[in-house]
C-alpha cells in the first residue's frame, strides 16, 4: 500500500523521512496545505493550531521547492520565540534524512551569539528559519541577503504580532520583495493579523479555513472546578500530589502570580519551576531543558512565556485564572492532547465567573464538564 503522503504528492526520499519520525497519517491541516502548496506558488492563508502538524505542512512544499545547486537563501520561515524556530529547524533537517542532495537549514534567533550565527551564515544556507527581532539584527549588519527568498513563512501571526514584532515583519517582507509566495499560518485572525494580509499578501491569497470545531482539539476534555481564590493552593497542591508520575502545565495570568504560586508549592514539597517573562534567556533554557527531559515534572507559566512551548506527552493543563482573551485559551488548552492522545483542560473558576465561562463554551463550541473534587 502506498504511503499516505506519497499520495499527497510528497516523494520517497522525504516520507522515508517521515516515516522514521512515526509520521504516517496526515493531519487535516496537512491534507488540505500539502497538495495545494507543491501544486501552487501562490499565497497561502491557513487557519492552524500550535499541534496539528503545520511545520510539515508547510515543511515538505518547502524543502521540495529548494534547488540544492543553488547556495542562497531561497526560503524564510518566521516564528515568534526562539523555541519553536528552533523546534522547525529541527524538524525540518530530521525530514531531509534520505535526500540524495543536502539542503542546509539554518536557525537565527535571540538568546544565541551574533557573531556565531554571522559565522554560519557565511556557508551555503538554503532556508532560514528566525524571530523577527534577530533577522532585523542580522540584516542591519550586512550578515545575509533576502533577494534570492522566493518563499516566505509566517508562522503563529497572531503570536509574532501579539508580541510587538509587526514593523519587524513589513521590514523583512519589503526586503524580500522578489519571493514568489507568502504563506500565513495563525491559529485566530485578530484585526493585527487581517492588517498584516493585506498589507503583505495578494488579495486573491487561497484560504483554508478550519472551522471552530476543528481548531479546538478534540481529544480535550474540557474541566472547570467552582473555588474561592482563597482555596486555589490547596486545591492545585492536592491535585498534583494525586498526579506525580504525570506532567503539566499550571497558566497564571500574571508574573507576579506565577512566582508567588511557585514559591507556594514547593514550600508545599511540590516539585514544580515558573517560566515567566523576567527570566533571562540562560535561565528560560535551563528551566525548559528540566521540563522537556522529564526532571521536573510541572510548569507553571504566563501566557506570554510560554509561547513557543511545544512538551510532549502532557497529560493535563490547570487554569489557575481563565484568561483575559478568547485566544489565550485556545493556545494554553492546545499545550496537551498532542500527536493522537488525549489531555484534560481544567479551570479553576470563581463561582462569579461562571458567565465568562459559559461565554468561553458557547464562543468555542465545546463543553466544560464540571471536576467533582
Amino acid at each position: 500500500m502506498s504511503h499516505p503522503f506519497l499520495q499527497l504528492g510528497v516523494p520517497r526520499d522525504l516520507t522515508r523521512g517521515l516515516e522514521e519520525l512515526g509520521i504516517v497519517t496526515p493531519t487535516p491541516v496537512q491534507e488540505q496545505v500539502v497538495p495545494f502548496l507543491i501544486q501552487n506558488s501562490s499565497d497561502l492563508i491557513a487557519q492552524a493550531q500550535t499541534g496539528t502538524g503545520k511545520t510539515a505542512a508547510f515543511g515538505l512544499p518547502l524543502l521540495m521547492k529548494i534547488d540544492p545547486a543553488n547556495r542562497d537563501i531561497q526560503a524564510l520561515v518566521l516564528s515568534p520565540t526562539r523555541e519553536l524556530a528552533k523546534q522547525i529547524g529541527k524538524q525540518l533537517f530530521r525530514y531531509t534524512k534520505y535526500c540524495d542532495k543536502k539542503i542546509f537549514i539554518e536557525v537565527a534567533c535571540g538568546g544565541d551569539k551574533i557573531d556565531m550565527q554571522i559565522e554560519r551564515l557565511r556557508r551555503p544556507t538554503h532556508i532560514l528559519v528566525a524571530t523577527p527581532g534577530r533577522l532585523t539584527e542580522l540584516l542591519d549588519k550586512d550578515a545575509l541577503t533576502l533577494e534570492f527568498v522566493r518563499y516566505a513563512v509566517l508562522d503563529e501571526a497572531d503570536e509574532m504580532l501579539s508580541m510587538g514584532f509587526k514593523k519587524h515583519i513589513v521590514e523583512i517582507l519589503k526586503i524580500a520583495a522578489m519571493r514568489r509566495a507568502t504563506w500565513l499560518f495563525s491559529a485566530t485572525f485578530p484585526d493585527a493579523v487581517g492588517d498584516l494580509i493585506k498589507g503583505c499578501m495578494s488579495a486573491n491569497a487561497h484560504r483554508i479555513q478550519i472551522d471552530t470545531e476543528q481548531v479546538v482539539n478534540r481529544d480535550i476534555d474540557h474541566r472547570f472546578t467552582l473555588c474561592p481564590r482563597a482555596e486555589k493552593t490547596a486545591f492545585i497542591v492536592n491535585f498534583l500530589k494525586r498526579r506525580q508520575d504525570e506532567r503539566g502545565l499550571i497558566f497564571c495570568r500574571t508574573k507576579y502570580g506565577a512566582i508567588r504560586l511557585g514559591e507556594e508549592l514547593r514550600e508545599a514539597g511540590i516539585h514544580v519551576e515558573v517560566l515567566q517573562g523576567d527570566l533571562a534567556q540562560r535561565d528560560r533554557d535551563k528551566v525548559m531543558r528540566a521540563f522537556k527531559k522529564e526532571r521536573v515534572p510541572f510548569l507553571i507559566a504566563t501566557d506570554v512565556a510560554a509561547r513557543g512551548i511545544d512538551v510532549a506527552g502532557l497529560s493535563f493543563v490547570l487554569h489557575h485564572q481563565l484568561p483575559d482573551q478568547l485566544e489565550y485559551y485556545t493556545h494554553r488548552s492546545g499545550r496537551t492532547a498532542r500527536a493522537g492522545n488525549k489531555g484534560m483542560s481544567l479551570a479553576l473558576i470563581e463561582p462569579q465567573e461562571k458567565p465568562q465561562l459559559n461565554a468561553l463554551a458557547q464562543k468555542l463550541r465545546v463543553e466544560f464538564k464540571e471536576w467533582r473534587r
